[in-house]
């Protein structure tokens, strides 16, 4: 490179410049989850089991466990979807499930939405969020609770927020994990 074209700014054919880094489109579907999406659903959830406090569960989640969970869901009509990659990769799933067992509940259910750890931070939850509503309204069901950790879910309690949940409560110290103890946030939001 001569040194008039260094001070002056040019560059030689084919010279990188200080560019952004490429932004790979973060591209997904959601979609009604099928048995086959089992294995990545159990994988992202024991990721959390593992290395949160998001859930209270400490020991791995069995594919037959999900697979009975899953079976549940179906024969309730309960809705419990994916976002899948275009390789069809699962990224994050959702699902709600009756937040009691006795029959006067039965229009009240509770969420759970999880999402891989490289799928955090764009959006997603908020598509699936808005997707579960959706289909939870068309179940003809009323109620959504959410039960939240009160510590480490920040991004959980947020996004209930931004969708209309309010808080309806906090349980101190109801569950032991890492040792240490941990509380709930109660959400809740209507869907008339």
């Amino acid at each position: 490179m001569l040194e008039e074209e260094y001070q002056s700014g040019h560059r030689p054919f084919g010279a990188q410049r200080n560019l952004p880094p490429l932004q790979v489109p973060f591209e997904y579907e959601i979609r009604d989850a099928t048995l086959e999406d089992l294995p990545d659903v159990r994988a992202i959830y024991n990721h959390y089991v593992a290395n949160s406090t998001v859930t209270f569960d400490e020991t791995p989640m069995t594919l037959r466990s999900l697979r009975a969970k899953f079976s549940q869901l179906q024969k309730s009509k309960l809705p419990f979807i994916v976002a899948v990659s275009p390789n069809g990769h699962v990224l994050g799933y959702a699902y709600v499930y009756p937040w009691k067992s006795k029959a006067a509940y039965r229009f009240t259910v509770e969420n759970s939405i999880y999402l891989g750890p490289a799928a955090t931070g764009k959006g997603l939850g908020k598509a699936l969020m808005a997707a579960l509503i959706e289909r939870s309204k068309a179940a003809g069901l009323k109620e959504i609770v959410a039960v939240i950790a009160d510590r480490g879910a920040d991004a959980s309690i947020r996004l209930h927020e931004s969708f209309g949940f309010r808080t309806i409560g906090h349980m101190g110290k109801v569950g032991f994990k890492f040792g240490r103890w941990l509380g709930t946030v109660l959400m809740q939001k209507s869907l008339k």
